[in-house]
């Protein structure tokens, strides 16, 4: 079948997005579908990737303040589609390109939106008060899932906000990780010693520099293992809005910022040298960095409050204790320095061995094909 994906928030930088998309299509593909990718841009262009997917890209405006992020008008997607006449629509944007679920009914043609962030946080983000930002994203999300055949959630995390209003065409499908591209084996010692500087340990924060990630907290707790006495360096590999309000955060401690990096195996390099991983988003609903980090070896210590305290536990098998308070391949932690420093400290005095072992093992349960079987099976329901 044709298989047309759809995003905004869609570019060279787009991070986990962008990842997931691509591992879908060349899934889809892989499995003999036919896939279109379309997506916003500068220019309109059409060309066929390594992978098979023919990505269309529509000229769209950048969105101020959010860092180069552009969005296509709705009314030029229905046009291209349709022209495609897809027999399935795969939406990964539920708020600019929310309305496509109806034109799809309308087209008779199987529809599936997948949530990639929790609306009643993303809301109380931008300063709602708590009670108002569920009510609100209760009304939307009622109003969305009746205009698809299934919503997609890829934790429980995610899902829960569905649940909660009782919608009941929710579909949990988990992401997953190239543990081919992300493994133990490409540790460098040589990088290692270069970012490490002369520090006991090295620490690494890789993402989006932007305000809902909570990059603040992982330079907090350096400066928190820093004033224990702890020699730890940080690095972080990413760009974004808050790169210049991190730099001063940052002055005087042992933090280093790459600035975003394009060379995937570069980052991979990246994360299977580090000791320990930092991802202090609270509201995220996958975790695609943190999981890559996990492929690499390395254990992460994430919030507590978002969908990344399922991801970081044991994998079954891996002989550690389930409900043990600092598993292995990381921790789920409050959402402070103090906390994360602490976690930091509990991953560093395990020996080393055994917990980037356990990282690798937990990783190991999330696969992409086990993924694009998830997806096609939400597409033909």
């Amino acid at each position: 079948m044709r298989i047309v994906q759809l995003a905004n928030f869609y570019g060279p930088r787009s991070g986990g997005l962008r990842t997931a998309l691509h591992h879908l299509g060349a899934g889809y593909t892989a499995r003999g579908h036919e896939v279109v990718l379309v997506v916003p841009g500068p220019r309109r262009t059409d060309e066929t990737l390594a992978t098979g997917v023919r990505r269309i890209t529509l000229p769209a405006p950048k969105l101020p303040g959010t860092g180069g992020y552009r969005a296509v008008d709705p009314w030029r997607v229905t046009r291209l589609l349709e022209r495609l006449c897809p027999d399935a629509l795969e939406v990964s944007d539920r708020l600019t390109l929310r309305g496509l679920g109806t034109w799809a009914a309308r087209h008779g043609v199987p529809s599936v939106v997948i949530s990639h962030e929790r609306l009643d946080r993303l809301l109380a983000q931008f300063g709602l008060p708590a009670g108002l930002a569920v009510r609100m994203a209760d009304r939307a999300n009622s109003r969305m899932a009746a205009h698809y055949d299934t919503v997609v959630c890829t934790t429980g995390f995610a899902r829960e906000e569905f649940d909660r209003i009782g919608v009941r065409n929710v579909l949990r499908v988990p992401l997953g990780v190239d543990l081919t591209a992300f493994s133990p084996t490409r540790r460098d010692a040589g990088l290692r010693a270069r970012l490490r500087d002369g520090a006991d340990a090295l620490l690494v924060h890789c993402g989006r520099l932007s305000v809902e990630k909570h990059v603040e907290r992982s330079v907090d707790t350096v400066a928190a293992l820093h004033e224990e006495g702890r020699r730890v360096r940080l690095v972080v590999a990413g760009d974004g809005p808050r790169m210049a309000a991190l730099r001063r955060r940052a002055r005087g401690l042992p933090v280093t910022f790459l600035g975003f990096v394009p060379e995937r195996a570069v980052v991979a390099r990246l994360l299977a040298s580090a000791d320990v991983s930092l991802a202090p988003g609270p509201h995220e609903t996958f975790g695609l960095a943190a999981l890559e980090a996990l492929a690499s070896g390395t254990p992460v210590v994430v919030s507590r409050s978002s969908a990344l305290a399922e991801i970081v536990r044991p994998a079954l098998g891996s002989g550690v204790v389930r409900d043990s308070p600092v598993p292995h391949c990381g921790a789920a932690v409050a959402d402070d320095a103090a906390s994360f420093a602490g976690a930091v400290g509990g991953l560093l005095a395990v020996e080393e061995a055994r917990r980037r072992a356990a990282a690798r093992a937990r990783a190991e349960d999330f696969t992409w094909p086990a993924a694009v079987d998830g997806m096609l099976a939400a597409l033909v329901r």
